[in-house]
């Protein structure tokens, strides 16, 4: 018999082909313009050989050996859950007791589900805020630099995050739209809470279509779809906000500055004009200053700028252009752009971040309410960066500074992490395992055998979203989706909510932690406070049941046009930006303030450290790890797609072909990556859309660390083991890991075999008692 149950994760919503308890289908959304083929590979990831079947602990861990030294390697014992629950509650009450609450670290993560109750990050920190508190993580590794620095300029994140600009008022009324990184189209995949309509690339079509002329400035040229006919300018990495600086530099010489909206609208003109111009320090930004930064022609700078200057334009960058050494700086920049061309607020002109990074960024949607599980009081206060977890382990007592505050960082003894997997989105990952062997108790959630979970101590095995009842939204899709249970729990898999209930009683506060409810009153409860929050918006929607029943609900479009800071740039005075001047802080005196000179009051040129620009004679390649085509992340790293795009079973690097032939390589063979952090195996394949002295690996490829003749290392392929584990800067203390030297070579031994698809060893239970 053949069952069809509706479902949703972050790469669309579908329907799941049930037969004989197991999923072997998958259909697209019916109303979705534009599935994409990720989901094909859930019935692979549900029934993968890599899933958790029952609780297990490692071995040296049950012997009594609490700093783990041997995690990472050592065999897992199989337990009951009765087992698990009692050590994990006895962990939890001995770590309280004896260190305090902050010693605990509630480390979740990722994209978790798509699923708004079984949020595996919502549910972990209920649990542990009901428990006494944790120390938490703020911001993320996607674009943590920048959500750090635009309520400083801006007042909000909405340019990054959304609402921004739609994309319809794009077509409508700009002719020009200069993309710094570009918009590739495999980021139009991915909606976190899933997404009913992928409307990225038929809008892109449109925008096309309309004859908006597009410029994609990356070092790859496959960042813009050949559909758009996009000019490519092949800038050197990390060079973006010198030819930002240059362009504001050009317009200013040929006064062509919007006056008005500087006068009005913006606070600091006046000195980033004197920098630019080099009044400031002698120096003037000109666009031949700026050619030996970024390696784009002077000539080509200036006339993109005074073409911007005479035409509507819209600017936007990618998420990934702020995951760099001084991140902060070109989306800083971007922003003075945007004021000197005077485009923020006027109809498809302006300045946002994202529209090359997501679908549903620039999407026509109404701001609806959520059905998130409501948010947990943490008795700690304490949180840092998520991109600074290593310190945190590293660095007890001692001071990290962000965003203007000295966070002092507490002594983790124990990491209880459900959701996401920091050995994928972690930069130098042999540092990072280095600092998982300090804590006393590592406890792990997680459906699979990711390199996360065989780092722990005590592995809850966790379901997948097909085997459990939940309702997917998105503030960025108008859609809402009913996601029914499609198969049994897995092996002894259970929900988070269900097992750290059971933890919660052992401490003595289950009632409190599921509010006498479960998961299908939850789901009623969460439902019925949407429903009561839209109706004070007066958007009326059925009851549970019908919705349950139908699968989805759809909301309109609104009918006009989003256009962000719309309103401010009508009346600054009237409605002022959240800043402290009420105007775009293109010199903002609190950053000013916080007293570091990398990051002065407005933005500046700095260059990285590790950069073509610096000392290459070791590693003369820039490596930018990017995100994949075939999964989210390190989602979907064992399914068909991933799978089918690997080389001889390992991820592969792409190179210019005059970069390949220097070193004597050719396609599809295997190369060893390496630089003074790491290194790792990868399958080779050649791209002229690369410019020169760039090669480029996705991230997500589980790690596979294993020792050879030449040392320990990857042979799967992920780049993390060679990215830096440092700042952005002091301010945004975001994720820098595009600014990465490595060097490639031909391997020439053995070729290891990739094992991180399998279950790791396993012990007898019977041999611990």
């Amino acid at each position: 018999m053949t069952v069809i149950k509706p479902q949703a994760a972050h790469w669309g919503y579908f329907d799941a082909v049930v037969e004989g308890g197991r999923v072997t289908g998958i259909r697209p959304f019916a109303p979705d313009p534009f599935p994409g083929s990720l989901i094909e590979g859930i019935p692979d990831i549900v029934h993968a050989p890599c899933r958790i079947d029952r609780p297990h602990v490692r071995e040296g861990w049950l012997r009594g050996e609490r700093r783990g030294a041997t995690r990472g390697r050592d065999r897992f014992v199989p337990v009951s859950w009765d087992r698990a629950t009692r050590l994990v509650a006895e962990e939890v009450a001995r770590t309280r007791a004896e260190h305090g609450d902050a010693s605990i670290l509630g480390g979740s993560y990722g994209w978790a589900s798509a699923g708004r109750f079984h949020h595996a990050r919502s549910q972990l920190h209920r649990f542990l805020g009901l428990g006494g508190g944790f120390t938490s993580q703020v911001t993320n590794y996607s674009y943590g630099a920048g959500m750090t620095l635009m309520p400083h300029v801006l007042g909000t994140n909405d340019p990054v995050t959304g609402p921004a600009t739609d994309w319809r008022s794009i077509i409508g009324n700009a002719r020009l739209m200069l993309c710094f990184g570009g918009l590739p189209l495999k980021n139009g995949l991915v909606t976190a809470g899933g997404a009913g309509a992928h409307e990225y690339v038929p809008l892109m079509r449109q925008a096309a279509e309309a004859g908006i002329r597009f410029v994609n400035i990356s070092p790859l040229r496959g960042d813009a779809p050949d559909f758009l006919r996009a000019e490519w300018l092949p800038i050197r990495p990390g060079g973006d906000a010198a030819m930002v600086l240059a362009m504001i530099q050009a317009i200013v010489a040929e006064g062509l500055e919007d006056r008005g909206f500087l006068d009005r609208c913006t606070v600091g003109w006046d000195r980033l004009r004197a920098y630019v111009s080099g009044e400031a320090d002698g120096v003037a930004k000109t666009p031949e200053w700026a050619e030996p930064l970024c390696e784009v022609p002077a000539a080509a700078i200036r006339a993109l700028a005074l073409e911007a200057a005479r035409t509507p334009t819209m600017l936007t960058a990618t998420w990934s252009t702020q995951r760099s050494e001084n991140g902060e700086q070109p989306w800083w920049a971007l922003v003075a752009l945007a004021s000197a061309l005077g485009g923020i607020g006027k109809p498809g002109q302006g300045v946002a971040f994202g529209y090359g990074s997501i679908n549903g960024i620039g999407t026509a949607r109404r701001d609806l309410p959520s059905v998130n599980l409501p948010a947990t009081r943490n008795p700690v206060t304490t949180a840092i960066p998520v991109a600074r977890v290593t310190e945190l382990l590293e660095r007890p007592g001692e001071v990290l500074r962000y965003n203007g505050r000295d966070i002092l960082l507490p002594d983790i003894r124990m990491v209880f992490w459900a959701g996401g997997n920091p050995f994928h989105h972690h930069q130098d990952l042999n540092r990072l395992a280095r600092a998982f062997s300090r804590p006393e108790t590592i406890v792990v959630s997680e459906p699979w055998w990711t390199s996360l979970a065989r780092h722990a101590d005590i592995v809850l095995p966790a379901t997948t979203t097909l085997e459990r009842n939940d309702i997917a939204s998105s503030s960025r899709d108008r859609f809402l989706r009913a996601m029914h249970q499609a198969v049994p729990p897995q092996g002894q898999a259970r929900n988070d909510h269900d097992a750290f209930a059971d933890i919660a009683e052992a401490l003595g506060y289950r009632d409190s932690f599921t509010g006498q409810r479960d998961e299908g009153a939850w789901l009623r409860h969460l439902y019925d406070r949407f429903r009561r929050a839209c109706a004070a918006l007066g958007e009326e929607v059925p009851d549970f049941d019908r919705f349950w029943e139908a699968g989805h609900l759809e909301f309109d479009r609104p009918e006009r046009d989003f256009v962000g800071f719309a309103d401010f740039a009508a009346d600054p005075e009237g409605s002022p930006l959240a800043t402290p001047s009420g105007k775009v802080e293109l010199y903002s005196e609190t950053i000013a303030g916080f007293g570091d000179p990398a990051v002065p009051g407005h933005p500046v040129w700095r260059a990285p450290a590790e950069w073509l620009g610096g000392d290459t004679a070791r590693h003369p390649l820039h490596l930018l790890s990017n995100q994949p085509a075939t999964r989210l992340h390190g989602q979907l790293d064992p399914a068909r797609a991933a799978r089918g795009s690997k080389l001889h079973g390992r991820e592969p690097i792409r190179m210019n072909p005059d970069d390949a032939a220097a070193r004597g390589l050719v396609a599809g063979e295997v190369v060893r990556v390496f630089n003074g952090r790491g290194a790792l195996l990868a399958g080779l394949a050649l791209d002229d859309g690369l410019r020169p002295g760039v090669v480029t690996m996705s991230t997500g490829a589980w790690w596979d660390p294993q020792e050879t003749p030449e040392g320990r290392l990857c042979v799967h392929g992920n780049p993390n083991v060679l990215t830096q584990d440092r700042g952005t800067s002091s301010l945004g203390q975001g994720c820098a890991a595009q600014s990465c030297l490595v060097q490639v070579a031909a391997w020439t031994g053995p070729l290891p075999a990739v094992s991180v698809h399998e279950p790791p060893p396993l012990a007898a239970e019977e041999r611990l008692g």
